[in-house]
């Protein structure tokens, strides 16, 4: 008998491949058998998904400091723990778009004499878990800029830290605020709210990760700030330059034209009638 995933000889009372650690399977596949498997992983209290989720919250140094100096299986890795988060926020904006669309009503924050379109997100539930992957690494640098005096990590000790307590924070609200949206409640106002949370989190992760005091997360946490104000700004300007570019600018303004003058004929019309 050998080993379905590396080919090794295996010996009949062997449970576990020798050389690739792979569980010897014996038993054809059913669905009795395909469940005791799912449920040993998922619902077994010593699992390693659900150690990792609880960790990341009562001891996220450890997880995190841990996966940086090479520890690989106690906690489950960041790639397969943000892959997982990146599924379960499909699903919610699978559910919201396709049965609760008002939740995701982002006319709360926009403007009234914004065209119609201007701000269409459609393409970012379309392509949302390539948005997230292309915002880890700025997180990531932001990160770096502010415990750079630390000498303690590296951009890429700092972008799996920053995947984890995202990836943290994304399984967590979207089991909290996917049944809020359910209730009634707008995705964008409860979701910004959120995000003071995990300014939050991500200070205490950091704080546990790099021993720091009270005091010295406090001021790098401001510094955090003013570097996302700054990151705020900057994509402000590229925004706007691409909408000079497709012409969302000048029908923005308009539009604002059109809403003054409108405005004007009305209070011209209703002195001249009285």
């Amino acid at each position: 008998m050998e080993c379905k995933n590396c080919d090794h000889p295996l010996l009949e009372i062997d449970h576990y491949c020798r050389v690739c650690g792979a569980k010897v399977i014996r038993k054809r596949l059913t669905l009795k058998n395909l469940w005791v498997e799912f449920s040993e992983k998922f619902f077994n209290i010593e699992n390693t998904l659900l150690k990792t989720y609880v960790a990341l919250f009562t001891k996220p140094g450890e997880v995190i400091d841990g996966y940086n100096k090479g520890v690989r299986k106690k906690y489950l890795g960041v790639f397969n723990y943000f892959a997982l988060a990146v599924t379960l926020s499909g699903i919610q904006l699978f559910i919201l778009r396709k049965f609760f669309p008002e939740s995701l009503d982002i006319s709360v924050f926009t403007a009234q004499n914004v065209p119609e379109g201007t701000f269409n997100v459609d393409w970012v539930y379309d392509y949302y878990s390539l948005i997230v992957l292309v915002n880890l690494p700025i997180y990531a640098l932001m990160a770096y800029l502010v415990f750079y005096t630390l000498k303690r990590y590296n951009f890429t000790e700092h972008l799996v830290s920053m995947t984890y307590i995202i990836t943290q924070y994304s399984i967590t609200s979207a089991f909290i605020i996917t049944p809020l949206c359910m209730l009634g409640n707008n995705f964008y106002i409860i979701g910004s709210l959120f995000n003071l949370l995990l300014l939050g989190y991500t200070a205490y992760c950091y704080k546990k990760t790099l021993k720091l005091s009270w005091e010295g997360i406090l001021l790098r946490t401001l510094l955090f700030l003013g570097i996302a104000i700054g990151f705020l700004i900057l994509q402000s300007l590229i925004q706007l330059l691409v909408m000079w570019k497709s012409g969302s600018l000048q029908e923005m303004i308009d539009a604002e034209k059109t809403k003054r003058g409108l405005s004007y004929m009305a209070s011209s019309f209703m002195n001249w009638t009285s």
